[in-house]
């Protein structure tokens, strides 16, 4: 497949910034025609250090965080978005906090899980949850299952980008949405015009990136 991949900053901070492109592409509960990269927010420091920005400021005077949990390989946005939420402001609801950075699992019948050693963690503590990307809500809603189900309270949810504005009654906050990458639309694996049309797939993907067919 021929990769022509291109710059989207947002508004609030260039440094916080993905890339698109236009296609055909599978992912694992819906077919998109917009690949969302946000390997360098993953992988850059600075960029992640931005991102992070973006996000707390959502959270930093009216959630208690406890544990962000990470989702998509987020953990470097959660380190900094940890530290950013418990700086020492006088608007920082969890100043001085040693707020937990965790990930979850996914056992062989694709069930999230946490160990014994971070399941602590979770049980009885404010949960933020992290997405690099959300699509149609479904992997968010498991993850806010998870966390209930080991004994957390979920106190927000927010992503890099989402193509939907609430899961379970709860806002996402998203540094990136449908509004700011134009055309973007999610299909129905059984549903997808692209498909009735004839279109190949030129990739499938996730958060973590694509391979090419």
């Amino acid at each position: 497949m021929e990769v022509k991949l291109q710059d989207l900053r947002s508004d609030k901070n260039p440094k916080a910034r993905i890339k698109i492109m236009q296609g055909h592409f599978a992912r694992s509960h819906s077919h998109v025609n917009t690949y969302i990269d946000i390997s360098t927010i993953k992988c850059r420091c600075d960029h992640a250090r931005e991102a992070a920005r973006v996000l707390a400021e959502a959270y930093l005077s009216s959630a208690d965080v406890d544990t962000i949990v990470c989702l998509d390989g987020m953990e470097v946005v959660g380190a900094f978005l940890a530290e950013l939420l418990a700086e020492p402001s006088q608007i920082a609801k969890n100043r001085g906090k040693n707020i937990s950075v965790i990930a979850p699992e996914q056992n062989q019948l694709g069930q999230m899980m946490f160990r014994d050693n971070t399941k602590r963690m979770v049980s009885g503590q404010n949960v933020l949850i992290l997405a690099g990307s959300i699509n149609t809500g479904k992997t968010m809603l498991q993850s806010i299952n998870t966390v209930i189900y080991y004994g957390g309270s979920v106190s927000g949810v927010c992503a890099v980008f989402s193509a939907v504005s609430k899961v379970a009654g709860m806002d996402i906050h998203a540094i990136f949405t449908k509004k700011n990458v134009p055309g973007y639309q999610v299909y129905a694996n059984n549903d997808c015009p692209l498909c009735k049309e004839g279109k190949k797939v030129d990739a499938i993907v996730n958060s973590y990136g694509y391979s090419g067919l």
